[in-house]
């Protein structure tokens, strides 16, 4: 247990005897009860890391994207060999979270997620209120739309992170600033009238294609949790995530050092095609950059060649890329 954490009780996680998850009780909401669960890897003693490894005394929290959880093992892995203690959050509805009753990643704000990572955070010893607060840096890191969620939470929560780093972060709409203006009455009105309802599924499997091994890509994972074209998106959710993309275009403010790493292009087609499986297939990343560096003070976006959506799922010279760009930002940047 990390020091002055909020106990929890630990238990063998689904991805093997190096992780655990304890589930987090977060109250009900229309739903019925609803939790988030936090996965900790913890490797071996005997898996020691360098004394000089960038990230010594950091503990570091990942939150996932839409339709998503956490399940990538090497993402964990890099982080402990930086000297890190990594976390990772499974939301509530999404992932280990998610309870039958429940509809999918439905929530109509994404501040409703700050119950959510603040019982994370607890746990972790990293706690608004912890009586003996931890005295480890705090590295928040969010894919997609977890990226979103974590840009905006500490930018409504300055002081509590040191770091941040963003993994493709869903920070503007893919039809640009313009689009989003000329939808965001619609999904509003949609978003009063029928919350729940759902809008008209644009995921055509694509990119689950160039990721999944059970298609051209190399990784496994729980379909139920992370189906092929994705859940069905929420009317009010969608409302949630272009609020949160006009709260980044007026600028967030944050003062910690962020990292967004992207892809070096998008390939986004109503067809297959074979460039999906070396770029962004899911969002405009020449959008998602420009829209970086409007989140705080000190923006570094690295662009990487032949990366995914999830660039931590690329192939492996790509993936290696990314990772060797976030040590190269933790040695020059790292609090």
């Amino acid at each position: 247990m990390a020091h002055g954490s909020r106990a929890v009780a630990w238990q063998d996680d689904i991805l093997g005897s190096d992780y655990q998850a304890a589930t987090l009780p977060l109250g009900s909401d229309g739903e019925g009860e609803v939790v988030a669960t936090l996965v900790r890897h913890r490797p071996p003693l005997t898996d020691l890391v360098s004394p000089v490894a960038p990230a010594r005394g950091t503990d570091v929290l990942y939150l996932h994207g839409w339709s998503d959880y956490f399940f990538q093992t090497g993402l964990a892995e890099h982080w402990h060999g930086l000297g890190a203690r990594f976390y990772a959050l499974d939301l509530r509805k999404y992932g280990r979270s998610l309870r039958e009753h429940q509809t999918p990643g439905f929530v109509a704000d994404l501040a409703t997620y700050d119950a959510d990572i603040e019982a994370a955070l607890a746990a972790m010893g990293h706690g608004e209120n912890a009586e003996r607060p931890s005295r480890r840096r705090l590295v928040l890191m969010g894919h997609s739309t977890g990226g979103l969620t974590l840009s905006l939470w500490a930018s409504r929560h300055p002081g509590r992170a040191h770091a941040l780093v963003l993994n493709s972060p869903w920070l503007e709409f893919q039809a640009g600033g313009v689009g989003r203006a000329f939808i965001t009455p619609l999904v509003q009105l949609g978003a009063r009238v029928q919350p729940l309802g759902t809008l008209p599924q644009v995921d055509l499997g694509f990119y689950s294609r160039s990721v999944s091994a059970e298609f051209d890509g190399e990784w496994s994972y729980e379909p139920r949790w992370r189906p092929p074209r994705g859940f069905p998106p929420p009317r009010a959710w969608l409302n949630a995530v272009l609020e949160g993309h006009a709260a980044v275009a007026a600028g967030l403010g944050i003062e910690v050092p962020i990292l967004t790493l992207l892809s070096a292009r998008s390939t986004i087609l109503p067809r297959w095609s074979e460039q999906m499986r070396h770029s962004d297939s899911v969002l405009v990343v020449n959008d998602i950059a420009r829209a970086a560096v409007r989140l705080g003070t000190t923006v570094t976006v690295a662009r990487i060649e032949g990366a995914l959506h999830d660039v931590v799922l690329s192939a492996e010279a790509p993936r290696e890329a990314a990772y060797a760009a976030l040590t190269r930002w933790l040695r020059a940047y790292a609090p």
